[in-house]
């Protein structure tokens, strides 16, 4: 791969650009249908962010509907005619909404998420229930691991024991204008925090992820049973990548949500029992060396989300043994790195990054050069490539 882009790169444009490892990425999409034992994969779009990507999975047959980040991207992707979309989070847009009722088609096709009657006043505010179709509602439980006063996991659902989950599913049967079809339950705490090493952090995390699962397999369980009292749910999503093999054999859970895996960005170095491959990677230019063991590139401070701190920051995949400069790390601007493989490193070679976070490496390019093997064999347009924007 490092020929590839290292070689002539007149056809491949102008860096900063981003691409893909395509072998890395099928490779990576079968390690997940394989710890899915046989439960249907939902794609997490906000990790994908290209439609050509959303594809390829989907046409697996182990990839079954999407789990899109916002209402406006999952009205997009009904437009082009992707099948069971679930708006993964709670929506005030206002304009999207006005948009989803205006189309029965695509309101039997999108369904919503609700943890909270505020939400549904904010629905019925824009389009009350006489004057527009029936909307699809996911219903959310607060899958996080609560242990006194100390929370483990994403501040998300508000509906945290099974009796508050079925008396909600109660308010949302009662209430004209929606048909509550399904159950989210999210075990961020598990699947999106990273558990290697032998650091004290690192045995905390193993920790408190062992008493989180032991936890919340039965009160999901008890949850589900509670909402079959008031409505039968066409399905209940459960995990992410880092929890895929635990949710799997959760009986409760009939689909499991996977995005990040595909690519296998920075962060997922860092987790025990998750043979990925790194598949998605973007590139920098050197543009010059202020010392013989210093090279620095133009631009670099992609940053992800999340706590601040040095994981948010791209990894250095190739050369290796290269390290940010303390006082400058990754940079709007540029990007000074340092160390004994920046001598060999001339202005115009390109230095090849990671990006933390999978789905947020395509907010920064257009398109992804597609590497199969000893070639560009493709160009993949991103969401940004195609003028929208997530959040």
């Amino acid at each position: 791969m490092q020929s590839v882009l290292q070689g002539e790169r007149g056809p491949l444009g102008s860096p900063p650009f981003g691409f893909l490892d395509l072998q890395a990425l099928r490779a990576n999409a079968e390690e997940l249908v394989v710890q899915a034992k046989g439960k249907p994969l939902r794609v997490a779009t906000k990790s994908i962010r290209c439609l050509p990507v959303l594809d390829e999975l989907l046409a697996m047959g182990a990839f079954r509907g999407v789990l899109a980040l916002t209402l406006g991207e999952a009205l997009m992707l009904d437009r082009l005619g992707y099948r069971d979309v679930v708006v993964g989070y709670p929506t005030a847009d206002r304009e999207a909404l006005s948009l989803l009722v205006a189309n029965a088609a695509a309101c039997t096709n999108i369904t919503l998420m609700f943890d909270s009657p505020d939400q549904l006043d904010l629905v019925d505010s824009v389009a009350p229930p006489r004057s527009r179709p029936v909307l699809r509602a996911c219903l959310e439980l607060d899958a996080s691991l609560r242990v006194g006063p100390a929370h483990f996991g994403a501040r998300r659902s508000p509906l945290f024991r099974p009796a508050e989950l079925r008396d909600f599913a109660r308010q949302v049967v009662d209430r004209p204008g929606y048909a509550p079809v399904g159950i989210m339950a999210y075990e961020g705490q598990v699947a999106g925090v990273y558990d290697a090493g032998r650091s004290p952090r690192a045995v905390a995390v193993r920790a408190m992820q062992r008493l989180s699962k032991r936890e919340l397999r039965p009160r999901r369980a008890a949850a589900i049973r509670a909402v079959r009292e008031v409505f039968e749910p066409e399905f209940v999503n459960g995990g992410g990548t880092g929890s895929v093999g635990f949710t799997a054999d959760d009986p409760a859970v009939t689909e499991i949500a996977a995005g990040s895996g595909i690519y296998a960005p920075g962060l997922f170095t860092r987790y025990r029992n998750l043979p990925l491959s790194p598949a998605a990677f973007f590139a920098c230019p050197v543009v010059r060396k202020p010392r013989a063991d210093i090279a620095t590139v133009s631009g670099g401070g992609w940053v992800a989300s999340g706590t601040p701190g040095a994981d948010r920051l791209p990894t250095i995949a190739y050369p290796e043994g290269l390290s940010f400069v303390a006082n400058e790390s990754a940079g709007e601007a540029q990007t000074p790195l340092h160390g004994d493989a920046a001598r060999g490193l001339a202005v115009g070679d390109l230095v090849i990054f990671r990006h933390a976070k999978a789905g947020e490496l395509c907010e920064r390019v257009n398109e992804l050069l597609v590497i199969d093997g000893e070639c560009v064999a493709d160009r993949w347009q991103t969401y940004r490539g195609r003028g929208v924007a997530l959040q």
